[in-house]
């Protein structure tokens, strides 16, 4: 099997911030709009779907991962909001419930795969453990994002300030102090999503909280709009520069 996850680019980080933010405004958006538990479900079923057409197909295809993420993002912001909302769970607990989980992730796939490397998705185990921790550091992510802008009261731009601080520093200790490859691939992935929603909300949400009140279906529309250019423009990249992933869906399901 070919590895199945993308070259790490700015591109790369440009695209997953902007599936973090349009992840949090359309959750929104459609919990508000349609009834709660009719949005909830169509999601899963889209993630689900996106999910298993990711891990069914043979080598990378750009908007088959994207869309994976996409809806991990979407699906993943309902049931953080069901977790907080519907269930009471503080965000200071979810936060360390999500931070073991992701360590259980990152140990069980170190111990069996002797790798943690994003590089290295090559095989199925290797793939499921790489979802099953983009799954978690998603979920941590959102954790530390409400815990800072709600609990600790920072609010939303001031949050993606702090954030986007946090998101710089591993490239930068990986560039000039440092740190491994893969240390701060991960680390830089857990804040993408407090970032990337921390700015989202502050676009979309009233005044009265914090926000701008541009509204969660504008803001939305433009950044599916931002991941559509953004995905056009890695999948018409050279067949090298993409460990020569073909585009159609049929051959790669071969």
């Amino acid at each position: 099997m070919r590895n199945k996850v993308p070259a790490v680019t700015a591109l790369f980080w440009v695209t997953k911030l902007l599936t973090t933010a349009v992840g949090e405004t359309t959750s929104d958006f459609l919990v508000k709009t349609i009834d709660p538990v009719l949005a909830v479900a169509g999601a899963f079923v889209v993630f689900a779907a996106a999910l298993i057409l990711q891990l069914v197909v043979r080598r990378y295809i750009p908007w088959v991962y994207w869309l994976a993420v996409l809806m991990v993002a979407v699906f993943g912001t309902m049931v953080a909001d069901v977790l907080h909302v519907e269930l009471g769970v503080p965000y200071l607990a979810s936060t360390i419930v999500f931070a073991v989980v992701l360590a259980a992730v990152f140990v069980l796939w170190y111990a069996t795969q002797r790798t943690l490397s994003v590089h290295s998705v090559d095989t199925h185990a290797r793939e499921l453990f790489y979802w099953c921790a983009v799954l978690a550091t998603f979920a941590l992510g959102t954790a530390l994002g409400d815990l800072a802008a709600v609990t600790f009261g920072l609010g939303y731009f001031a949050s993606a300030l702090v954030f986007g601080i946090l998101f710089a520093v591993p490239g930068i200790a990986y560039r000039w102090w440092g740190l491994g490859a893969t240390a701060a691939f991960w680390t830089a992935y857990v804040m993408t999503r407090p970032f990337g929603a921390s700015i989202a909300d502050g676009l979309a949400v009233p005044h009265a909280r914090g926000g701008l009140a541009l509204g969660t279906g504008p803001v939305s529309l433009v950044l599916f709009a931002a991941i559509a250019v953004c995905v056009g423009v890695l999948s018409r990249r050279p067949r090298s520069s993409r460990e020569r992933a073909q585009g159609a869906l049929g051959d790669a399901l071969e």
